[in-house]
C-alpha cells in the first residue's frame, strides 16, 4: 500500500502540461522537443535511493556507475517538493555532476555549496516573513498573538523567530527570552577568588614591609637603598589591590580609573627597580676617575628616575583619555543568554602603548640588573632583579595574545591575572630571599658576616 499525496499529483499535472505547452509552441525552444519520466518516490530513505538508481541506470537493480538505457538521457532532475527528498538525492547525484532543481520551500542546508554544489532552489528566501512578523510584535507591543500556519517546512521555517539582541530565542526557537545582565562581581565564584588572592598578597605584602621597618638598620636593609626599597613595597601593595577596581559592576569613572591606576602603579614599581639597579651600578663605577659618574652620585640622580618615568606615563594616559577614554560597553555575544557588562578601552593602540611603555621600563631594569650581576657585593640584589624583569616579560607576552583571544569576564578575569601574577613575581623574586636571611639565617644579617665573606672574597 503506498501513501497516495495529492500534492505530489498535482505538482506532476501541473510539470506536464507545462511540457505540453513548451513543446506545441515553436517559438519557445524552435526544432527543440523536451521528454521527461516521472518516477513515485517513497518517503523512507531506502526507497528514495531506489528510484534515484533505477533512474541513474535505468534497470530493476541499483548497479552505481552501470547504465542500460536508450541513448537519450535526462539533462536535469526535478526532486519534488520536498526539501528531505532533494537533499538525500541531491548527495548521490553530486558524484554524477547531475544538474537538480527544487522547487519547494526554500531551505539553508541545499543552499551549502559545500555538501550541495549541483542543487538549485527555484523559491525565494522566505525569510522576510518572519522578520515582518517580529517586527509587529515589537513595534505594536504585542504579547499575546495567534498564527495561522502552513503545516509544512515552509510554516518548520516562520515559525522560527529572529530576536533582538537583548533576547535570546528559547529551544523551541518560537519566543524570546530576555537575556540577564552580569559581570564579574565579588558574589562570582571567579570574582571571589581573584578578590581573595588580591586582599591575601596585599596582606602579604604589608606583613613584609613591616619586617623590613623593624629591621631597618640591619645590613641587609641598608645594602639596597631602604628608601627605594620601601616605595617598591608600598607601590606593590596597591599594585595587588589595583584588580578591585575590575571587579564589581562598572560604570565609567571605575573603567577609567582601572587603566590609569594601573599603569600608574607599574610605573612606578618599575621606575623603582629601574633606580635601585642604576644606583648600585653607580656605586661602584665611582671609585673609577670620571666627573660625571661622580657627578650623578654625589646629587642622587637616581632619585629623579622615579618622578620622571611616572610624569611620562601620566601624560601617556592624559593623550589616551583625552582622544578615546575608557567607557562601559555591553557584550552580548560572548555568553549566550546573558548580557556582559564590561570595560571597553576606547583606544586599543593607546592601551597597547602604556604596556609598551611599561615593558621599555622592565627592558632598561632587566639591562641594568644584568650589568650589575656580578659586582662584589654581600647582598647584591642584581640576579633577583634580573628575574623579576625575566617574569615580569613572561607574563605580559603570554598575556596580550590570550587577551586577543577571550571575551566577556574572561578577559577581564585574564587581565586581573596578569597583574597579581607580575606584582607577585616582582614581591617574590627581589623579596623572598631577602625574607629569608632576616627572619631564618639572621647570623647572616651582621656586619662580621659581611666583613668575614669579603675578606674570604679578597684571599680568594
Amino acid at each position: 500500500f503506498r501513501r497516495f499525496k495529492l500534492q505530489n499529483y498535482q505538482c506532476s499535472l501541473s510539470f506536464i502540461f507545462a511540457i505540453e505547452e513548451i513543446n506545441r509552441n515553436p517559438h519557445l525552444l524552435p526544432n527543440t522537443s523536451l521528454g521527461f519520466d516521472l518516477y513515485d518516490v517513497q518517503r523512507s530513505e531506502w526507497g528514495i535511493l531506489t528510484e534515484a538508481f533505477f533512474w541513474l541506470t535505468g534497470i530493476g537493480i541499483g548497479i552505481p556507475n552501470y547504465r542500460c538505457r536508450r541513448e537519450s538521457k535526462a539533462v536535469a532532475l526535478l526532486t519534488g517538493a520536498s526539501w528531505l527528498t532533494s537533499a538525500r538525492i541531491g548527495r548521490l547525484l553530486n558524484l554524477y555532476k547531475y544538474p537538480q532543481l527544487s522547487f519547494g520551500p526554500f531551505n539553508t542546508l541545499l543552499n551549502d555549496r559545500g555538501q550541495f554544489p549541483y542543487v538549485y532552489q527555484t523559491a525565494p528566501k522566505d525569510s522576510s516573513l518572519s522578520l515582518g512578523i517580529i517586527s509587529l510584535l515589537l513595534h505594536f507591543s504585542w504579547t499575546w498573538v495567534g498564527l495561522v500556519l502552513i503545516d509544512n517546512h515552509k510554516g518548520n521555517m516562520d515559525n522560527c523567530v529572529k530576536c533582538p539582541e537583548s533576547h535570546y530565542a528559547n529551544a523551541q526557537q518560537n519566543h524570546c527570552l530576555e537575556k540577564a545582565v552580569t559581570f564579574l562581581s565579588y558574589e562570582d565564584p571567579l570574582g571571589k577568588a581573584l578578590s581573595c588572592m588580591s586582599l591575601g598578597c596585599s596582606l602579604l605584602t604589608a606583613g613584609i614591609l613591616g619586617v623590613f621597618v623593624k629591621h631597618y638598620h640591619t645590613p641587609i636593609v641598608k645594602a639596597n637603598n631602604r628608601s627605594l626599597t620601601c616605595i617598591l613595597l608600598i607601590t606593590l601593595n596597591f599594585c595587588f589591590l589595583c584588580p578591585l577596581f575590575f571587579i564589581g559592576h562598572p560604570n565609567t569613572a571605575i573603567c577609567v580609573l582601572q587603566q590609569s591606576i594601573f599603569a600608574v602603579l607599574f610605573t612606578v614599581a618599575l621606575s623603582t627597580v629601574l633606580a635601585k639597579t642604576l644606583t648600585v651600578v653607580l656605586a661602584f663605577k665611582a671609585t673609577v676617575p670620571g666627573r660625571m659618574v661622580r657627578w650623578l652620585m654625589t646629587s642622587r640622580a637616581s632619585n629623579f628616575i622615579i618622578p620622571f618615568c611616572t610624569l611620562t606615563q601620566l601624560v601617556l594616559c592624559g593623550i589616551w583619555l583625552s582622544i578615546s577614554p575608557p567607557f562601559v560597553d555591553l557584550d552580548a555575544h560572548s555568553e549566550h543568554g546573558h548580557i556582559i557588562i564590561v570595560c571597553n578601552k576606547g583606544s586599543e593602540l593607546a592601551f597597547h602603548c602604556v604596556l609598551g611603555y611599561l615593558c621599555c621600563l622592565a627592558l632598561g631594569s632587566y639591562t641594568m640588573a644584568y650589568l650589575s650581576m656580578n659586582l662584589p657585593d654581600t647582598f647584591n640584589e642584581a640576579k633577583f632583579l634580573t628575574f623579576s624583569m625575566l617574569m615580569f616579560f613572561c607574563v605580559w607576552v603570554t598575556f596580550l595574545p590570550v587577551y586577543h583571544n577571550t571575551k566577556g569576564k574572561v578577559m577581564v578575569a585574564m587581565e586581573v591575572f596578569a597583574i597579581l601574577s607580575s606584582s607577585a613575581g616582582l614581591l617574590g623574586c627581589i623579596f623572598a630571599p631577602k625574607c629569608y636571611i632576616i627572619l631564618l639565617r639572621p647570623e647572616r644579617n651582621s656586619l662580621h658576616f659581611m666583613k668575614s665573606k669579603a675578606h674570604s672574597r679578597i684571599k680568594f
